[in-house]
């Protein structure tokens, strides 16, 4: 079978990842490869050469004066990516050699543009709905397509345009491995508003428990303004954007993690590789959350009550490493995840409707 995965074009895949969906679609990249898969993986620029990625042009445009002076002129980061994703679907027209095409960007072209495909389409939905790709589904005339959702509660949120295959991230559990725990927390994820670090900065100060932060401060304002401070006193340090063996070390010697959306997180990646390295997770029970920490892994707690939340810490930290380790092996590797992909492949190889008709 020759899949082409189509990754997001706004960052590289390669380490330290921009975020979750880098290292995702890495991580899936590889599985597949190692299963028999042939794949041929369309990223952006810079991408980890072991990939043999092929571009995903974003380069700059070439504008004259008139046309960036007129009033109608988007961003051009918005153009960038638009002309890179209509040069690959015109780029797969005709191509006789793929089996199937795994849409794994965020974008609404490969939907919009899905009929030029000369095989089917599956697209996972990563996010909660967005106005291009939400319209682009309810609109595109597709007849051999279909979706998956990383979450039951993401699933849920595209129901009014389309039902999804639910088909949860998975983690590579080799590479987060176990580790023997610590007495410092840790906090790991883009240091963005919607992922709340500080809230987690103020949950710890409130247990009387250190807390390390690892990431990228892809928000320099949000860094400024709401982390940056909260560092002074020293009870809570900030590590650096790790790579992945790195950054799973520093979990696997935590005591607890703690993931603190502001947002309802689409699956709650950071959580299954926690619970991947034998250590517990505190997190808010918002979003896909719910469905990645099982019974006595960890604890879910209200985003409004952050003193309930560092009361609780106290019994998260004595939870068994072993059972967190175990149900990450049973529900959130790379493998499981692996096999339900595949399946769906082997479906998709004969004609599926598309849509409401999809599967559940």
């Amino acid at each position: 079978m020759h899949v082409v995965l189509v990754a997001a074009a706004r960052h590289p895949l390669r380490e330290p990842f921009a975020g979750g969906l880098e290292a995702l679609t890495w991580r899936l990249v590889q599985g597949l490869s190692q299963r028999g898969v042939r794949v041929t993986i369309f990223a952006g620029p810079g991408s980890d050469p072991v990939l043999g990625a092929q571009l995903l042009d974003v380069g700059e445009l070439d504008l004259s004066d008139t046309a960036r002076a007129d009033i109608s002129m988007p961003a051009e980061a918005w153009m960038r990516e638009h002309h890179a994703y209509l040069q690959l679907m015109l780029r797969l027209n005709g191509r006789a050699d793929i089996d199937l095409v795994h849409n794994n960007s965020l974008h609404h072209l490969p939907v919009a543009m899905a009929s030029l495909l000369p095989a089917p389409l599956l697209t996972t939905l990563h996010t909660p709905p967005t106005p291009w790709l939400e319209s682009a589904i309810a609109m595109m005339d597709c007849g051999r397509a279909r979706f998956a959702a990383v979450s039951r509660h993401t699933a849920r949120s595209w129901a009014h345009v389309t039902q999804a295959t639910v088909v949860p991230n998975g983690v590579d559990t080799q590479t987060w491995h176990v580790g023997p725990g610590g007495q410092d927390l840790v906090w790991f994820g883009r240091l963005v508003p919607e992922k709340a670090p500080h809230l987690a900065i103020e949950i710890a100060r409130r247990a009387g428990r250190h807390l390390r932060l690892a990431g990228p401060p892809s928000d320099p304002a949000y860094v400024a303004e709401h982390i940056a401070p909260r560092l002074r006193d020293g009870s809570a340090s900030y590590v650096g954007h790790l790579g992945q063996r790195d950054l799973a070390d520093l979990v696997g010697h935590s005591a607890a993690t703690l993931v603190t959306p502001d947002w309802d997180e689409p699956y709650g990646l950071v959580a299954a590789e926690s619970l991947a390295c034998g250590t517990p997770v505190l997190a808010f029970g918002r979003g896909g959350l719910p469905e990645v920490i099982g019974p006595g892994t960890g604890a879910l707690v209200d985003a409004a009550d952050l003193d309930a939340a560092a009361d609780q810490l106290g019994s998260v930290v004595r939870l068994s490493r072993q059972d967190a380790r175990a149900h990450a092996v049973a529900h959130c590797s790379v493998e499981a995840m692996l096999d339900r992909y595949l399946a769906l492949y082997e479906e998709l190889a004969s004609p599926t409707l598309c849509g409401l008709d999809g599967a559940a």
